[in-house]
């Protein structure tokens, strides 16, 4: 039988049993990782994910409504505690280590089980209630959007929406807005973004601007006709794209109206007042009856994306879960639909 080494007798170096050994750094990452609350050790692997998905530790903190040295801290204590380095940082780049790729699958399907536990627990998906306060375009929200959401309160009679018209971005903290349906191209890092459908747009005309003028045969001629602008999508200049050999040509403009309404922009094309880009779905039915002209139709705008915006929380009330559910579910259709290619 061996004998045991007190912990004064010089042979006790190194012996795990001797209180007066110090640990290592990592040893003590390690157990103070262990020791810390659960709480505290998915914000670690939340914040590690949204470095990932977001780019950089400063979009990340924009995300998270936080600073950057707090993201680059917890980075650090998630790094010590598992005893690998997750991410390579330079001056102009980040990118994942070969542990940091494993740990980021692993994270993803760690968060995605502890969202559905909690859940499960608050009977989340079987109690949804309460106000959501929902901002959508001006037309498409008085339209296309009313089916979609006259299901999604059928489906959910004890939430109660407040539907608000808005064709500008939307302020969530100061609106207190739950989400946002946006057309058009989503700059905002601080926000979830959910792509729904893409819009089809076409470029227009009224017959009797054209009088007296040759029908424009190529996208330069279009520069020579009067223009209504609508900045939200373009203001002084319009890319459009051959359908079939893929060329591009854009072409500028100096516009005699600008409007922030698709509604103004389709009027204002009827009534002669210039050429117009607009969405397919409100100036097809009007190119049919002959009321607007659509100028060379092999040459076409780009698509507007069509997406559904909510500001990053850590938890998400069952009454948004089940509008963002239900817009995936409707927005493709109701777009074919609005463009008649159903």
């Amino acid at each position: 039988m061996s004998k045991p080494i007190l912990p004064s007798s010089p042979g006790a170096r190194d012996q795990p049993d001797q209180p007066d050994q110090p640990l290592k750094a990592s040893t003590v990452a390690a157990a103070s990782f262990s020791a810390a609350g659960l709480t505290d050790r998915i914000e670690l692997i939340q914040t590690f994910v949204r470095i990932v998905d977001a780019g950089s530790l400063s979009a990340a903190a924009a995300q998270l409504a936080t600073t950057q040295p707090t993201i680059s801290r917890r980075l650090q204590t998630l790094e010590r505690s598992l005893g690998v380095r997750l991410l390579q940082r330079s001056t102009h780049a980040m990118k994942m280590t070969e542990d940091g790729e494993r740990c980021y699958e692993r994270a993803k399907e760690l968060l995605a089980g502890w969202d559905e536990f909690e859940n499960e627990l608050r009977g989340a998906r079987q109690h949804a209630e309460g106000t959501l306060r929902v901002a959508v375009p001006h037309a498409f929200g008085q339209e296309q959007l009313i089916g979609p959401l006259a299901q999604f309160m059928r489906n959910h009679p004890r939430i109660t929406v407040e539907w608000l018209l808005h064709d500008r971005a939307a302020d969530f903290i100061s609106q207190g807005i739950d989400c946002a349906i946006q057309v058009g191209e989503v700059a905002d890092p601080s926000v979830v973004a959910i792509h729904l459908a893409e819009v089809p747009r076409m470029t227009v005309v009224a017959p009797a601007l054209l009088q007296g003028r040759a029908l424009p045969q190529s996208p330069a001629e279009l520069a020579d006709l009067p223009w209504i602008a609508i900045p939200a999508f373009y203001r002084r200049e319009v890319t459009l794209t051959h359908a079939h050999s893929g060329e591009r040509s854009q072409v500028a403009f100096r516009p005699q109206l600008v409007t922030d309404s698709l509604y103004a922009l389709r009027n204002a094309a009827i009534a002669g007042m210039g050429a117009a880009v607009g969405s397919s779905w409100v100036l097809s039915e009007d190119v049919a009856a002959g009321r607007l002209v659509q100028l060379l139709p092999e040459w076409e705008p780009a698509p507007l994306p069509v997406s559904l915006l909510y500001p990053y929380a850590r938890f998400y009330p069952a009454r948004l879960r089940h509008f963002i559910d239900t817009m995936k579910e409707a927005m493709p259709g109701v777009v074919h639909k609005a463009v008649g290619r159903t």
